[in-house]
């Protein structure tokens, strides 16, 4: 008996107690930022700083075929950027001179472009050409840079006749690799590596990277779907072509991807206010600020529907909260407006999900060390469907039906 009534005590006790407990505080809710569950996360190298350049195009190209190498179980491999930068400049500047102009001249550059300076200038590792090196630093700054090529250029197209040497090269072409050599260095045309020699298109081959297999693909609406076509954007310099498909059809392409262990070559704007800067650096987003009741489901409903713009606005840009998943006209729009451009090249490397559900990729950036997460960012799908301009994957990424469609084997 008085076992029973102590027992009895001790529940009620429990009972009361359990009540009692302090629930947490909406204000302590909103105050809990991003929290992210890492769903699949493939294999990549370490991040790279491009620094004070517009090298973007190519760090993430070759981080994506740095990741490539290891989902084919190769060893870890880190690329020179600055042997492909150098060797893409040469062009783009005589594609300048050809068109008298009418092709820019500038930092920035494409996918495209590596994938052809792959397939005809090869690859060198970055030990042999490192960013920086010729001005005694381990990270680029073309400031200078630019100040001497952007108008050795600018003169050589205003001056309208082309000098030459005595068998017929333009003296150009030599002045302007002099440049170079300075500043980026001087291509090798042999080397060794872990004790066997190569020249830089016998180092490419060695790999086992086969540029036939990559595919380039987009979603827009001003030319047909399921046919290639020239992003017209600036960098599209070469006028590389990229297959498009519808949106749906796109992020089902990179969602399979990731599923099936392919990285992504990434183009995107990040000029949104999403893109989030300062103390949350490392996360993009697209919160859904002009929802409506219809479109939402759960708790957080209320919260966010009985708030002011000005208010969703500012909650956005600290915590997770409801994502707007653009139309195929709204993506339109934005690109016909010149409100998505090719801002920015990065590497896509995974998937994750955030506290309410909301789904994100992971992404591999070239800032260095920058932001909350030490150069990994988390970008939410709904922020990738509205803002990629294209991407790049192997072609055994896309599913069977979509490759069926775009006749790819």
């Amino acid at each position: 008996m008085k076992i029973r009534h102590f027992l009895t005590a001790a529940a009620m006790m429990l009972s009361v107690a359990a009540v009692a407990q302090p629930q947490p505080k909406e204000e302590e809710k909103k105050d809990e930022g991003f929290k992210f569950e890492t769903i699949k996360e493939l294999p990549v190298t370490s991040v790279k700083d491009q620094n004070q350049a517009g090298t973007c195009w190519c760090y993430s190209s070759l981080a994506f075929f740095e990741a490539e190498l290891l989902r084919m179980g190769k060893p870890e491999y880190d690329f020179s950027e600055m042997y492909i930068v150098y060797k893409t400049y040469l062009d783009r500047a005589e594609a300048a001179i050809r068109t008298h102009g009418d092709v820019s001249f500038s930092q920035g550059g494409s996918f495209g472009d590596v994938l052809y300076a792959i397939r005809h200038y090869g690859l060198v590792p970055d030990e042999l050409m490192p960013a920086g090196a010729m001005h005694g630093d381990s990270l680029s700054n073309f400031t200078e840079l630019s100040a001497v090529t952007d108008p050795f250029v600018e003169g050589v197209v205003k001056s309208r006749k082309i000098q030459m040497d005595k068998d017929g090269n333009p003296l150009w072409r030599k002045a302007l690799a002099g440049i170079y050599d300075a500043y980026l260095g001087v291509p090798p045309t042999e080397f060794t590596y872990k004790g066997k020699k190569y020249t830089p298109m016998s180092f490419a081959e060695s790999t086992g990277l086969n540029m036939d297999d990559y595919v380039n693909l987009t979603s827009f609406t001003h030319h047909p779907f399921y046919e290639p076509f020239v992003i017209e954007v600036q960098d599209n310099w070469r006028w590389g072509q990229a297959w498009n498909l519808p949106i749906d059809e796109f992020m089902q392409v990179m969602d399979n991807a990731i599923d099936k262990g392919y990285p992504i070559a990434w183009g995107s704007d990040v000029s949104e206010s999403g893109w989030l800067r300062g103390k949350m650096a490392g996360i993009a987003v697209l919160p859904d600020l002009e929802a409506k009741e219809k479109d939402l489901q759960g708790s957080d409903m209320a919260h966010w529907l009985g708030m002011s713009a000005a208010d969703r606005r500012k909650e956005a840009m600290n915590q997770p909260t409801p994502q707007k998943w653009v139309t195929q006209k709204e993506r339109q729009i934005a690109y016909d407006n010149y409100e998505t451009g090719d801002d920015h090249g990065m590497l896509i490397y995974g998937t994750a999900k955030d506290q309410i559900g909301n789904e994100y990729y992971i992404v591999k950036n070239s800032w260095g060390d920058a932001g909350q997460y030490h150069g990994k960012w988390y970008v939410s799908k709904a922020f990738v469907r509205y803002k990629t301009l294209n991407i790049v994957v192997h072609k055994d990424a896309l599913p069977k039906d979509i490759a069926k469609k775009l006749g790819i084997k």
